[in-house]
């Protein structure tokens, strides 16, 4: 529903809890309601829902001075990542996540909004990855201080309002130069120019910037300013990684949920069957508590240790 543009998620979510949708003419109130967009018909207060269009998963290798953005903030006339994508179907396209105007690199273009949700929400921590050339030679404590974290001012309806850390970031120097180093970092969380203030805040200052990676997905086969659709393994290991960040295993696939086999009972050993001799033997072995020799409730009872028992180390 969200996706054909209905409302937004959690709106939709109203809506079906209200009694406002059907799916082929049966009122659904309850969530999650699993449904095939394709076959089944949904309506949403009597007005039926379009088809959904083809998901459609695109690569864009992003080049500078471009927006990642659907449209400019009216009045401006610079381009964005949406104007240099032609497809033929002609589907509603957005970027899943922002890169700086002067960024270059891997951006994902989607219209799957379950997908994008999954790997821009803050709380699944999705993995971006970058390459980056820093001024200077990157020494040991600035690269150990970048990823313990460093304190990066808040900034809300344009007022600083506090600092926070930044999170846990891996850091690997690729190359080292005169003048410069080149570094690959992956961050899990996406604060507005994130990269450039940190590496400015340790006195190395940013020469170029280009986004590498997104989750398992890494920027390959297209040149820059061009795009071209994820293949099937791309987005099956995009998908992967999203239900891994987020703990929902059913995200992998779009098909319902199936249900769990019930517990093998033969494995339990309190249900196992006790109806031959060596059976009721063996169970009330392993259900029967354990039973002391006398010498060592006697040893236990004068404070000397069991001698049938291995010793173990002190806690100094």
């Amino acid at each position: 529903m969200a996706d054909a543009g209905v409302a937004s998620r959690r709106a939709c979510e109203d809506l079906i809890r209200a009694g406002a949708v059907e799916v082929n003419g049966s009122v659904v109130i309850e969530l999650p309601a699993w449904v095939d967009p394709q076959k089944d018909r949904i309506s949403v207060e009597g007005r039926p829902l379009p088809k959904p269009e083809r998901q459609l998963y695109l690569m864009l290798n992003k080049p500078t001075r471009t927006l990642t953005s659907a449209a400019d903030e009216p009045g401006s006339d610079r381009r964005t990542v949406l104007d240099l994508v032609d497809h033929p179907a002609k589907a509603r396209l957005f970027p899943v996540g922002r890169l700086d105007y002067d960024t270059v690199g891997l951006v994902l273009l989607t219209n799957d909004g379950d997908l994008a949700n999954r790997l821009t929400h803050p709380r699944y921590g999705a993995p971006k990855t970058y390459k980056v050339v820093v001024k200077g030679s990157l020494d040991e404590d600035a690269a150990s201080e970048i990823e313990r974290g460093i304190y990066l001012a808040e900034r809300k309806a344009g007022r600083t309002v506090g600092a926070a850390r930044t999170a846990h970031i891996e850091l690997s120097v690729l190359r080292r130069e005169r003048d410069s180093t080149t570094l690959e970092l992956t961050l899990r969380e996406g604060r507005n120019r994130q990269v450039r203030r940190m590496l400015a805040a340790v006195g190395f200052p940013v020469k170029s910037l280009e986004r590498t990676g997104i989750g398992p997905l890494r920027l390959k086969g297209v040149a820059r300013g061009a795009w071209r659709e994820l293949t099937a393994a791309e987005i099956k290991g995009l998908r992967r990684a999203a239900a891994s960040a987020s703990g929902d295993q059913e995200f992998r696939t779009d098909t319902p949920p199936k249900k769990k086999k019930a517990p093998d009972k033969a494995k339990n050993p309190s249900k196992r069957s006790t109806g031959s001799k060596r059976g009721r033997q063996q169970a009330e072995e392993e259900l029967a508590p354990t039973q002391l020799s006398r010498k060592a409730v006697k040893n236990a009872a004068h404070g000397r240790p069991n001698p049938n028992k291995p010793a173990r180390g002190g806690d100094g």
